[in-house]
């Protein structure tokens, strides 16, 4: 075995993965380290991927060149967009996946990458050298006193380290159900100077398939005509399979509170916090008593295993109270558990001990990602693991790290989150977390990432053909529908009726679609009406016009061209701040006219521009004015030396 890495990951999550690959895409020779190789990119609790924002960040990952969202069309059991209904900022795609197949995939993907070692072991010790200066990784060492030497090092451990699975009051050490945790790594990081916490998450019980009265559940079916995940073409078309829905029952709430002193969380024994968007079933029923019923979709794990998994159910009850809660549910009355439902606590690090790269403050060359980092889903440990992979191996070749601005994509306002706020609970990505997020949709997330992937080389010629070839089609379309008029004909006048639309003299193709109400297809039945133009740069228009996905990128930036330019001026007027560096040896605690936890969160935070220091939690206006007075005149001062 080769004992020189660039990059050590260690880990084989989705965040390690992406790491991973991005790494060795970039050149780097690299390692990624796995507590069990048959684990690798394992869906433990939902098998899904994507749903509200966290499609975008499947999407973003993609656009970037990454994996998960090629692996999720590739292993899909059924694909959904979500609030298809409402405005296209929250639109989102969600994939029910083959569990097992998804995770051999990228096994079998990773397997066959240039410049990737993939090798099981159990990571002990950082090792770590001292100067008088500064402190920067030089390799790891494994439980079985192997030393493997790295220029970086990539901490994404997941729940692993010191896990502890609960089921009622029964506990045993476990980064998961079957899996024995990791210890030793967490000592090895708190003797650098590191502050480790815990939290906890939690999964439902996985039912036989065939013990289910399917036939009087409500089925839910995926799109007939799907969408993808993936920007690249020639997505496989499989046969999808339905989720169903049940309901708990006051005879279900009854079980859960006649039993909370079972409850590891309600009777003390687990401490630390869940995630507040993915709650047990224990904490719905308790906190909203006023619902009769609560929703529990029946999600196939695979399309060649009777596994069903209970969305929606995640417990740490007794087994015993599992078993009457599941047959005390519709359809499920005669349902047989085949896997328990249990919570997990284990160690994470706060993200405020490390900058906008992932990398640590105080060790160089060392970067976490993923769950230990602190938050809660595949994806955002996946976006996370990308931007570590790609630092990395910046930071080996002295380059600047690269920083995704918040008004780029939802990586970047993940990691700022991360970075600059004080977490207490596993952190989920929401639309709603994001200032910028009619920018920041799904549909156009190669616009906005996929130049940047390929200044990096993070993409191949295909790819990067593939998406100037639709960048051409978009513009080809928007210039002939602000070029071709409609007229009041008494045909035309028809099929605006039939969208009550009316108009009285010649409007364009692109004024009609601002209107509320008018569609593409409207514009494509119109659009037949018309007399072709003669004009060349038309001549392709209809490419376009056939590519579902451009068309709903057209329509959005025509119609949302008040609010998307409105977007874009209020991002100009605060880039300003992001652009006022903070000197490095900056002394926050100088800053005398500040409070004390102002003063305090700065210095502990460290931001790097005056626009960071402003999202800090505990930060006011006031404070960031004297902090840019200060600033001006330490300017002044040095300009005088």
């Amino acid at each position: 075995m080769n004992r020189y890495y660039e990059t050590v990951i260690v880990g084989a999550g989705h965040s390690g993965c992406e790491a991973a690959y991005a790494s060795a895409r970039l050149g780097a020779k690299t390692l990624l380290l796995a507590l069990n190789l048959d684990t690798i990119a394992l869906m433990p609790c939902n098998p899904a991927v994507g749903g509200p924002a966290k499609s975008h960040l499947v999407k973003e990952i993609d656009a970037m060149g990454g994996l998960m969202g090629i692996a999720a069309d590739a292993t899909y059991l059924q694909l959904k967009t979500l609030n298809s209904s409402k405005g296209p900022a929250v639109r989102s795609l969600r994939a029910q996946s083959d569990k097992k197949e998804y995770s051999k995939w990228v096994k079998n993907y990773l397997e066959n990458i240039p410049n990737l070692d993939i090798y099981q072991a159990m990571v002990t010790k950082v090792i770590v050298e001292e100067t008088s200066q500064k402190r920067k990784v030089t390799g790891i060492e494994t439980s079985l006193g192997e030393i493997i030497f790295a220029k970086s090092v990539i901490i994404t451990t997941g729940t692993f380290l010191a896990g502890k699975v609960h089921v009622g009051l029964k506990s045993n050490s476990a980064g998961r159900a079957g899996e024995f945790a990791a210890f030793g790594l967490t000592e090895s990081l708190m003797s650098l100077g590191f502050k480790s916490k815990r939290l906890k998450t939690g999964t439902p019980p996985r039912l036989d398939g065939r013990t289910i009265n399917f036939s009087s559940l409500e089925e839910h079916w995926g799109d007939k005509e799907p969408s993808f995940f993936s920007f690249l073409p020639n997505r496989s078309i499989r046969d999808q399979i339905p989720c169903h829905l049940t309901r708990t029952t006051s005879k279900t709430h009854e079980i859960i509170l006649a039993n909370l002193d079972k409850s590891p969380i309600y009777a003390g024994v687990i401490e630390c916090v869940g995630p507040r968007y993915c709650p047990s079933i224990e904490d719905k029923v308790v906190r909203f008593k006023d619902k009769p019923s609560h929703h529990l979709f029946l999600e196939p794990e695979g399309k060649d295993t009777n596994e069903i998994y209970l969305q929606g159910c995640s417990t740490s009850l007794p087994i015993e109270i599992q078993w009457e809660i599941v047959q005390s549910l519709p359809g499920l009355e005669n349902a047989l558990i085949i896997r328990p439902a249990y919570a997990v606590e284990y160690d994470y690090f706060p993200g405020t001990q490390f900058n906008h790269g992932l990398m640590s403050k105080e060790v160089d060359g060392l970067f976490i990602a993923g769950q230990v980092l602190g938050t809660s889903g595949y994806e955002e440990a996946a976006a996370q693991g990308l931007v570590a992979g790609i630092n990395s191996i910046r930071y080996i070749k002295n380059e600047e790290p690269l920083i995704f601005e918040r008004n780029s994509s939802y990586i970047g306002t993940l990691i700022d989150d991360l970075v600059t706020k004080e977490m207490d609970e596993p952190y989920r990505m929401l639309t709603s977390r994001s200032e910028y997020r009619l920018l920041l949709r799904q549909d156009n997330a190669d616009q906005r990432l996929t130049p940047l992937a390929w200044e990096l080389g993070l993409v191949d010629d295909f790819r990067w053909k593939v998406f100037n070839e639709k960048m051409e089609k978009m513009k080809i379309e928007k210039e002939r529908l602000s070029k071709t008029k409609v007229h009041p004909t008494e045909e035309n006048i028809k099929i605006l009726a039939r969208y009550k639309q009316t108009i009285d003299g010649p409007i364009t193709l692109a004024d009609l679609l601002k209107r509320p109400g008018v569609t593409y297809e409207c514009v494509r039945e119109l659009s037949q009406n018309v007399v072709a133009s003669p004009e060349p740069a038309l001549s392709g228009a209809n490419v376009a016009r056939n590519d579902i996905t451009c068309q709903f990128e057209i329509e959005t930036e025509i119609k949302y061209e008040g609010y998307i330019n409105r977007q874009l001026l209020q991002i100009s007027q605060q880039e300003k701040f992001e652009k006022i560096k903070i000197p490095k040896d900056f002394n926050f605690k100088d800053l005398i006219h500040l409070s004390t936890e102002s003063r305090e969160k700065l210095d502990k935070i460290r931001p790097i521009t005056i626009g960071q220091a402003a999202r800090i939690g505990g930060v006011s206006p006031a404070d960031i004015t004297v902090l840019l007075t200060n600033l001006k005149e330490k300017q002044k001062q040095n300009s005088l030396v």
